[in-house]
């Protein structure tokens, strides 16, 4: 009876199925109570003129939009997913190098089928978008396109349950979608980064939040483990794996040095200096976050990492509501629920000038492209001179001092302050 369940299920939740509907269409309910973006309401209230203004203290220099091709631009409309174009056009021409265009992609999606369904059911469901978003890519000449973190699953690691969740972890060699995205980055001539849930089948089965970057001929370059792996609130992701060990690799491409801060790891500058440091000129942020917990932040951490750091940063974040079967709680008092809360979206690219696009919807799936010249990332160098004029020594000085036991903070009190009880258990 069982096999006959599972198969009726499977029927049930198949990609275009009545229930597949019915999930989207209760989602779509959802996701009308939240605000559309933030780009969205300041062009229905603040004048165009004080817009302009307005957009150039927020935003930097004016990005201009770039036409995507009627190919790429119908795919998204038959498949009802935003897609946004902008070019940086803010390097200058130079007499000694040619300029270095590349176009780079990002891609927010939500689930599609309820987090009940069979779990190759529900991988499959979100290929099957995945796909569609990559051929829109192709057609509006993406480069280098990335994926949100552990795009073929719902991110159920608040729910701290293996049961159902593990069964997403796949190889990073030979893995279910790492085998589709070769296919696809060797069909596009397109370099992908694809964030999965890793099963090192190698190293004693254990499980890692993995990017695998992909070359355009469909080729592995490598891969990358989260660095940073956060305790916090619902994020609870070291019940199912820990920081990963590879450092900061930079992936050599023939569009350019990329790498991966994956998620988490944005909120840890040290992590971007290392990518800067290793000579990344694109550095991608695939996350999954919610909006209670992190959204002012959002904005901010990826355009900072870009100015201080002098590369551009792409940040990609999940869109949605994800329901999960059984309650779980949080830690700090509210009730038992079922979701994390909403994925926010807003995906954008920042540059190293602090120009930045605007975001991606905080509700829609969608593509968003934006095209810039490298050559902008070593004039931005010469003219503020931020690496110049870094302390790597004294900072390795610093760091090296304060992992000692031995080690005390560096403060100069003042000395007509009340002996404090520290103070007087020294004397």
């Amino acid at each position: 009876m069982l096999h006959i369940w599972q198969a009726r299920c499977r029927a049930w939740a198949s990609p275009g199925s009545l229930a597949a509907e019915l999930f989207a269409q209760k989602n779509n309910k959802m996701e009308q109570q939240e605000l559309a973006s933030v780009e969205a309401l300041l062009e229905q209230y603040v004048p165009e003129e004080e817009r302009v203004k307005l957009n150039q203290i927020l935003y930097g220099r004016p990005v201009k939009e770039l036409a995507l091709g009627d190919a790429a631009v119908k795919l998204a409309s038959e498949n009802k997913f935003d897609i946004k174009g902008y070019r940086f056009d803010n390097a200058a021409l130079e007499s000694t190098r040619k300029p270095r265009i590349v176009r780079v992609g990002a891609i927010q999606n939500s689930i599609v089928l309820e987090t009940t369904a069979p779990v190759l059911d529900q991988y499959k469901a979100i290929e099957n978008k995945i796909r569609v978003m990559i051929e829109a890519a192709a057609a509006a000449g993406v480069n280098v396109l990335c994926l949100q973190e552990a795009w073929t699953m719902p991110f159920a690691f608040c729910t701290r349950e293996k049961s159902v969740w593990m069964e997403f972890a796949e190889s990073a060699k030979d893995g279910r979608s790492v085998v589709f995205i070769q296919e696809m980055a060797a069909k596009h001539n397109m370099v992908i980064v694809s964030s999965i849930l890793e099963r090192d089948h190698a190293h004693g089965e254990t499980i890692h939040n993995t990017a695998v970057v992909v070359g355009n001929k469909g080729n592995i370059i490598g891969k990358h483990r989260k660095n940073h792996i956060p305790r916090v609130g619902d994020f609870n992701e070291s019940t199912y794996y820990m920081e990963g060990e590879d450092g900061h690799p930079v992936f050599e491409t023939e569009f350019g040095r990329i790498a991966v801060n994956i998620c988490y790891g944005r909120h840890h500058p040290l992590n971007w200096l290392m990518f800067g440091v290793n000579g990344a000129e694109v550095v991608f942020n695939p996350s999954a976050t919610v909006g209670a917990l992190s959204e002012p932040m959002w904005g901010i951490e990826g355009r900072n990492a870009a100015i201080a750091n002098t590369y551009f940063v792409c940040g990609i974040n999940r869109v949605g509501t994800e329901v999960f079967p059984n309650e779980f709680t949080s830690g700090d008092g509210r009730p038992a629920h079922r979701n994390f809360g909403h994925f926010y979206g807003s995906s954008y690219v920042a540059a190293p000038d602090a120009s930045r696009t605007p975001g991606l919807s905080r509700t829609n799936d969608g593509l968003l492209v934006a095209e810039m010249d490298l050559n902008l990332i070593r004039q931005v160098k010469d003219k503020w001179g931020f690496q110049m004029t870094q302390r790597l020594p004294l900072y390795a000085r610093s760091l090296t001092a304060a992992i000692q036991d031995e080690f005390e903070q560096q403060i100069i009190r003042d000395p007509t302050l009340p002996h404090s009880n520290k103070s007087a258990s020294k004397k």
